[in-house]
């Protein structure tokens, strides 16, 4: 089976100087990345410990807790005592940059709206120092209950964990956080594997549109609980324009006072966020998202950094 030809036919059209090459990163697997939890251990004997098991891994030179390996040693990794006792965590470069670009702070107030399986929230509360507040939102009991066991294992003690939707929370919790991440449900595009049916079976432009709606009533709470002066980070691992600038864009006109803000970005694999498309023009300011470019390292992102002026 090849990947979806509709879904070729528009990456062409958002893509079209880099579509070929990108299609090319779906027909290999990549690095494996992963990170070491400073909640759990010292960076220095878990090194020692995978030399001990065989694994060789590079530092990444943007975050000094993350490296990255052989994609050979997954399952090795994944069924380690590291692993178990949530001394490292594996996790694509691509996802650990959300939480990095939040940035939050010790003594914060932070919210993960859409929080399961959970590596995101465990990377903001090592970053916080598990000092201050930690609110984790899943609505599916499943994944909440796989978020739940990745904060245990980790070490995380200012988690607050709510099985409830994510649209809900901006009414139920209005002003309240210093600081949101918006990593929205999406199709997903930047995870398909061409030698993997599964990864892209559910993928169709009638999926895209219910993404989109999706998405919007999520921004729409997220805004409604950050705080006046907040950071909201707004991130996708689709494609699709109306999966991410589109959705920012809405975002913008239905709240006057919210502004992006431009990303310093500390990988080259980047392009900047479209302001237009098909003949739909988007705030111009768009131009400040980022969209990183799949290679065999990083895997496809949108990010959007905004702020709630006061």
């Amino acid at each position: 089976m090849s990947l979806p030809e509709k879904f070729l036919e528009r990456l062409h059209e958002i893509y079209p100087q880099d579509a070929d090459r990108i299609i090319g990163t779906f027909e290999r697997k990549k690095e494996l990345s992963f990170r070491i939890n400073p909640l759990r251990a010292d960076p220095q004997a878990v090194l020692k410990k995978l030399r001990d098991m065989g694994v060789e891994s590079k530092p990444l030179e943007w975050y000094s807790y993350a490296y990255r390996t052989d994609a050979k040693f997954k399952e090795l990794l994944s069924r380690s005592e590291l692993f178990e006792n949530g001394e490292i965590y594996i996790q694509s470069l691509s996802s650990m940059l959300a939480p990095l670009l939040l940035a939050p702070k010790p003594g914060e107030t932070v919210l993960d709206l859409t929080a399961a399986p959970g590596g995101k929230s465990l990377m903001i509360a090592a970053m916080m120092r598990n000092s201050g507040w930690l609110s984790a939102v899943e609505p599916g009991r499943d994944r909440f209950f796989r978020l739940k066991a990745n904060l245990e294992r980790g070490g995380v003690e200012i988690a607050h964990l709510y099985m409830t939707d994510g649209r809900s929370v901006g009414a139920k919790c209005p002003a309240m956080f210093d600081r949101v991440l918006l990593d929205a449900p999406c199709t997903t595009e930047a995870k398909f594997k061409s030698f993997d049916p599964k990864s892209y079976a559910y993928w169709s432009e009638r999926k895209i549109k219910e993404m989109s709606k999706l998405q919007n009533r999520l921004m729409i709470s997220a805004v409604k609980s950050l705080k006046h002066g907040g950071t909201l980070l707004y991130a996708t691992c689709s494609f699709e324009p109306e999966e991410n600038e589109a959705v920012v864009d809405k975002a913008l006109k239905k709240f006057p006072n919210l502004h992006i803000e431009p990303i310093d970005m500390p990988v080259e694999n980047v392009r900047p966020g479209f302001t237009s498309w098909r003949k739909k023009g988007f705030d111009p300011s768009l131009e400040n998202s980022v969209r990183i470019v799949p290679d065999d390292t990083m895997e496809g992102f949108f990010l959007a950094k905004l702020r709630l002026q006061r």
